[in-house]
């Protein structure tokens, strides 16, 4: 290995950043362990924010972009991989603190990776990446706090986003009755084919005035929205209901009141893919190899790009114009 490709983005002043493919060297990459030959890697919102100057998720620049990436080991150093292992790894500090998915080579600490389950391809657990994790962890923590198919409908926001849509298919697939809310009338055949029963829209979810308690809807919600939203979704959840928020695309301020929860009983419960156990994390990629799979929508949701046409679709992503997922051929 010589030279290889890899998306830079670097800071040009504090208002300005350049995005270009560029060619790096063994040279280039950060300390660790393990070197991984590229093979997928995915888009995700963060790595749009990764970037645009005033994303503020990058702590160093020049970086290379990409918070998921699957390959193959070619060199594990002194860790417990051999070569040629399949491997995930995704989130920590990949893309963020340290050079990321975005490059055909990556370098990374032994305990960021995940030997790539049986049941999957490398391409596959790419369209998961991290949107398709954060949503399996979504629904992990709602059958956690009792929900189950018979308790009711959940509500999926953002449903045409990356968490959102594989939200959708797996909670269909393990049959929840799915309410996919969306800003997009155009997707609602989309949303439907992937699983959900109902689509509304987000505006429904936005009232003039959010009452501290309204009538009793859901029975669980996967929220990678946030905001507003979702102070009017704990409002109308049915008693001992669960809201699993991820995202903060609609702001982070909610103004609700502690009614939902002493009155209802309700559960909000938070999801953290980035720091997430690494037994916690094996056995969610093991569900999402198995009864997660929602292999007749893999490549519903899921749409193949080049290194070329990153730059387009990171700011795609944060215009919200991607729909599902946007998986990237290193």
């Amino acid at each position: 290995m010589k030279t290889f490709q890899a998306l830079v983005v670097d800071k040009n002043g504090e208002k300005d950043v350049s995005v270009n493919l560029q060619k790096l060297t063994a040279d280039d990459l950060p300390e660790g362990e393990v070197l991984i030959k590229v093979r997928y890697s995915s888009v995700n919102f963060k790595d749009g924010l990764a970037s645009i100057p005033n994303g503020n998720i990058v702590s160093t620049y020049p970086i290379v972009p990409g918070i998921d990436l699957a390959g193959t080991i070619e060199d594990p150093g002194s860790s417990q991989f051999s070569s040629g292992d399949e491997v995930i790894v995704t989130s920590y500090g990949l893309g963020v603190s340290q050079h990321g998915g975005y490059s055909e080579y990556a370098r990374v600490p032994a305990e960021w990776i995940v030997p790539l389950p049986e049941g999957l391809t490398q391409k596959e657990s790419m369209i998961f990446g991290t949107a398709g994790f954060t949503a399996a962890l979504s629904v992990l923590r709602l059958e956690e706090e009792g929900i189950t198919p018979d308790s009711g409908p959940v509500l999926v926001t953002g449903a045409t986003g990356g968490v959102g849509s594989m939200a959708v298919a797996m909670l269909a697939k393990l049959g929840y009755e799915v309410v996919a809310s969306t800003g997009s009338e155009s997707e609602v055949d989309y949303l439907k084919r992937i699983g959900a029963s109902e689509v509304m829209s987000r505006d429904e979810l936005k009232p003039e005035k959010i009452r501290p308690l309204d009538k009793q809807r859901w029975a669980g919600a996967v929220d990678p929205v946030g905001g507003e939203p979702l102070a009017y979704i704990l409002s109308t959840m049915k008693y001992g209901g669960s809201v699993a928020v991820s995202g903060l695309t609609a702001g982070t301020k909610v103004p609700t009141t502690v009614f939902p929860f002493i009155l209802r009983g309700v559960n909000l419960v938070g999801i953290d893919s980035v720091n997430c156990p690494m037994d916690r994390r094996q056995s969610v990629w093991k569900r999402l190899a198995s009864d997660l799979k929602i292999e007749q929508h893999l490549h519903d949701i899921g749409d193949e790009i080049t290194l070329n046409e990153l730059p387009d679709t990171l700011s795609s992503i944060l215009e919200g114009k991607v729909r599902g997922r946007k998986i990237v051929s290193i």
